[in-house]
């Protein structure tokens, strides 16, 4: 039997563009006692207000990077390193053939609504991401066969199957914890038992989440924090200069660094994270089933001049859908390379040339300003580009992710390791290859260097096929007040912890 035992250090948190991510860390077995700052507030300035509080009805990042590891805890969590550590489960061990799990929970955690949390909530929670959430992520507990509550304070989850995927994803969203009598209004009144509760949500503008004085573990520094949420990059900046906030959480102008850079008043704090900006295609469209098509369009994107024009060269090339912090990561820059001419040929030869494709961008600063260089370069390479601006979230949610109702879209996945659940027939690429799902099923039931070296022919896989563009990886970027403490350097979890700030 494996065992999993608490570690006795806190680890920071992290916190990304658009899913801004980060993990308390620590077992947070301690009641821990009100900090100094406890009655102090902090705003934090975002981008992409979600569209409901209900993640699991509502798809997007925006709700988990509020209130995961916030409002609502799992019962494991991610590091900064992402190895996954305790969180509700103090310790945890796996049967030898790898299909049951057994959770030791902590003894003294409560929901905001005053129930204690036991096993039987975390079976609760388990059985009702199959039977209750609508969201694509849901299809990640489908390996669950059985959840059990051995005692108050044992959980037992036996598998279908050994999945490696499993455990990684009760660090996500759908390893929220919740109370039995405390989901009737998800969408405006989450409960949960993390270091913050709800406190309320002026749409439109902001969220407010208060510190949780009954929380389990260690209390968190700040007694009220405020997510101000901007669509506009200069009101975003301005914002900070002027002291209505405190962290620019999701730089969204990083030609304007250079204003906080030379001011002792702020520090800049650059990293990277899982937000990979895609270029996506409907693959259920005509024109994309043609693989000439799609590596016509990879071909004519000058990769490093849009980096430069559109993010100021701030973040990585990749080539596919993988981030440097995963273990299989390689370089895939190199598969399909820029190549204007081999890109014209490609698409002559496909009958494409002259054909017009709708590009479905949601108002997001590095969609529209990167958008604009896409349909510059693929209509060098004999392309038309019509350019459609949809309401983010709400409008892009329903028309692009929803309905596919899109040729091309750009948008950045910031979910972790989500090569599997972007590149599938139900998802909104209507990607459908039975060798990707072969490498991806033999990786996930295989041991560690087969995970490693299947999960490597995944992404090889997504980049010879040309299944859509990775135009970059978004930078962790940050600016905030000089004398702010706990702010991470890299951002790899789907989750904005709050409870690691400190002054």
């Amino acid at each position: 039997m494996k065992s999993y035992l608490s570690p006795v250090v806190a680890l920071l948190g992290s916190v990304t563009l658009l899913a801004a991510a980060a993990c308390s860390a620590g077992s947070g077995s301690s009641s821990g006692s009100s900090s100094p700052g406890a009655d102090q507030s902090l705003a934090i300035g975002l981008v992409a207000e979600p569209a409901s509080l209900d993640f699991t009805t509502t798809d997007g990042a925006a709700i988990p990077q509020a209130l995961l590891g916030n409002v609502y805890n799992g019962l494991v969590k991610q590091d900064e390193t992402g190895k996954i550590v305790p969180d509700l489960a103090k310790s945890w061990t796996i049967s030898a053939d790898r299909k049951t799990y057994v959770f030791t929970l902590v003894d003294n955690a409560k929901f905001t609504n005053g129930q204690p949390f036991t096993a039987d909530d975390a079976v609760f929670s388990i059985e009702r991401v199959k039977t209750a959430w609508t969201t694509s992520l849901k299809s990640a507990m489908d390996v669950v066969q059985t959840a059990k509550a051995v005692s108050p304070t044992e959980l037992q989850v036996t598998l279908t199957k050994p999945s490696n995927d499993w455990l990684f994803r009760m660090t996500t969203r759908i390893g929220a914890m919740f109370s039995k009598t405390g989901v009737d209004k998800l969408a405006t009144e989450p409960i949960g038992t993390g270091p913050y509760k709800f406190g309320s949500w002026k749409r439109g503008d902001s969220i407010v989440l208060q510190r949780n004085d009954a929380y389990w573990g260690t209390k968190p520094h700040f007694g009220q924090v405020t997510l101000k949420y901007f669509k506009d990059p200069t009101a975003l900046n301005n914002a900070l200069l002027t002291g209505t906030i405190n962290v620019i959480g999701t730089v969204q102008a990083p030609e304007a660094l250079s204003q906080f850079t030379s001011n002792d008043k702020y520090q800049v704090i650059e990293g990277t994270t899982n937000g990979e900006v895609l270029l996506s295609f409907n693959n259920s469209r005509p024109v994309f089933k043609d693989g000439r098509v799609r590596s016509g369009i990879r071909a004519a994107i000058d990769h490093k001049a849009l980096l430069d024009t559109c993010w100021a060269g701030r973040g990585k090339l990749i080539g596919s859908m993988v981030p440097p912090t995963d273990p299989w990561y390689e370089d895939l820059t190199g598969v399909v390379p820029y190549d204007l001419p081999k890109a014209k040929s490609l698409l002559q030869a496909a009958g494409a040339t002259g054909k017009t494709l709708r590009l479905r961008l949601p108002t997001l600063p590095y969609a529209t300003s990167c958008g604009q260089v896409v349909k510059s370069q693929l209509e060098q390479a004999g392309l038309k580009v019509q350019i459609d601006q949809l309401e983010f979230p709400a409008a892009w949610l329903t028309t692009v992710l929803k309905n596919a109702d899109y040729d091309m879209s750009i948008i950045a996945h910031v979910e972790p390791r989500d090569l599997g659940a972007v590149f599938n027939a139900k998802y909104y690429t209507r990607y459908d290859d039975p060798t990707l799902q072969q490498a991806l099923a033999a990786a996930d039931a295989g041991d560690e260097a087969t995970q490693v070296s299947e999960m490597k022919k995944a992404a090889r896989r997504l980049a010879e096929q040309a299944a859509a563009d990775w135009l970059f990886l978004i930078p962790n970027l940050m600016v905030a007040d000089k004398d702010l403490k706990g702010l991470p350097q890299n951002a790899i979890t789907e989750s904005l912890d709050l409870s690691t700030l400190s002054r």
